[in-house]
């Protein structure tokens, strides 16, 4: 039977979804590119910091300190994002064999590659465009050639998309997954290096880990351990998911045989961007997991792991954008942000009697501070902040927390985090 009530709520609420996106499209669309200048970073690092964020969708009262799961992709890319689709679906090239397909066929799509491979320090023939670094891994670790019995040497604090190839090889192909345990907190690069080196063995034949770890956070020393590896006749592969973007980052100088890494965590890229590096001298030793149109050209380089299938172009835009928005502000400016803001909250948490798994190193610690807060435990702290307070933070049972403090957090969103987190411990009695 016609229900007129409900017709008329479900249209009044239609109707009112679409001024609302209207009236989002429309930021998006009149968004200013340019971002405050430097000089008032110089004279007002709250202000320029301030200005920065207003780039950003995240409602004013919501403090986000998650980053290192997924990041807010800002105006400027969303903006680059709708471009693309209101230019690439009229299609309208002006090669009639040129169709907006990402994934699809040998092109090189070298608009995107050039500007994502200056901003990682390696040249465009290296780099294959990728939707994550997951993707990435799986490439490396299914296409190398391994035995029975030969070892991958990995570290117990990987991200699951990160292990989980290797296992997935390791039951397939009986290859030896092996694991090095990392104190908590690393305390030195020495202490990484030592771990690894008393580790490998006379079958080793990779070392994988991550550059910045998704579990504490600690800045691995990369360099040092891909040039372990290389002098042993080991391959490298490095999983990048939470540097770029973050840090300054120079793969040919961390000397690495392949790295993998993600745009949506700290470049604010669209999700479903990431790139995978292959080192040109170890291209032909790794076998293509998906097969299109030139997978077997090694003249493409990196190029011929970008044949998946089909993805959207306007997320590579997106991506562009997003590389553009990091250059403006400057990744040394942003990279010195995000030291500061971590250096902040876990000097205040420290104050509060936490134990840090933070390294007390500040060369290898960046945007990412964790902590262990027992009895508390991290799911009802998790809840407790973002359904009362609007304050999102994530970690792992039972009473880890990691804090991720992205650029455009501002200080006071800090201060509220840790007002809060005395607020929870004293309702809950907790010393």
């Amino acid at each position: 039977m016609f229900d007129r009530r409900r017709f008329l709520s479900s249209t009044i609420a239609l109707g009112g979804a679409a001024v609302f996106s209207n009236q989002v499209f429309a930021e998006i669309a009149s968004a200013a590119i340019e971002i405050p200048s430097p000089t008032l970073d110089d004279s007002s690092e709250d202000s320029y910091w301030a200005e920065i964020r207003k780039q950003f969708l995240i409602p004013e009262d919501e403090v986000f300190l998650n980053n290192g799961t997924v990041g807010s992709s800002p105006r400027p890319v969303l903006r680059a994002v709708f471009d693309a689709y209101n230019e690439i679906e009229k299609m309208a090239p002006e090669d009639p064999e040129d169709y907006p397909l990402w994934g699809y066929g040998p092109r090189p799509f070298n608009q995107f590659r050039e500007p994502l491979a200056a901003f990682v320090g390696c040249s465009r023939e290296e780099i294959a465009l990728l939707r994550s670094a997951t993707e990435g891994i799986n490439y490396v670790a299914n296409g190398f050639d391994m035995k029975p019995g030969d070892e991958v040497l990995i570290t117990d604090q990987e991200h699951d998309h990160g292990e989980e190839p290797w296992h997935l090889k390791a039951k397939r192909y009986g290859i030896v997954v092996k694991k090095v345990a990392l104190p908590k907190p690393v305390q030195n690069t020495g202490q990484v290096l030592n771990l690894f080196n008393d580790a490998m063995t006379s079958r080793t034949r990779v070392i994988f880990f991550s550059h910045i770890t998704t579990e504490t956070g600690v800045v691995l020393p990369a360099k040092e351990l891909c040039a372990l590896a290389r002098a042993k006749g080991i391959l490298s592969v490095v999983d990048g998911a939470q540097v770029t973007g973050m840090m300054q980052l120079n793969i040919k100088d961390l000397g690495c045989d392949t790295y993998c890494s993600s745009g949506h965590k700290w470049l604010q890229a669209p999700k479903g961007t990431g790139f995978l590096y292959i080192r040109d001298e170890v291209g032909d030793r790794i076998w293509n997991t998906l097969a299109g149109k030139g997978w077997d050209d090694h003249k493409l380089h990196a190029q011929r792991f970008q044949q998946f299938g089909t993805s959207s172009v306007a997320c590579l835009w997106g991506l562009r954008a997003a590389i553009q928005f990091a250059n403006q502000i400057g990744i040394d400016r942003i990279e010195r942000r995000h030291r500061q803001l971590a250096d902040y909250v876990l000097g205040e948490m420290a104050k509060r009697g936490i134990e840090s798994w933070t390294s007390p190193d500040p060369v290898m610690r960046c945007a990412i501070v964790t902590v262990n807060v027992p009895p508390i435990q991290r799911m009802q702290l998790e809840n407790w902040m973002w359904k009362k307070h609007k304050i999102r933070i994530r970690g792992t049972e039972p009473s880890k927390v990691r804090l991720c403090m992205a650029y455009y957090v501002q200080r006071r969103q800090i201060d509220q985090f840790l007002e809060r987190f005395d607020q929870y411990k004293k309702e809950n009695q907790i010393a």
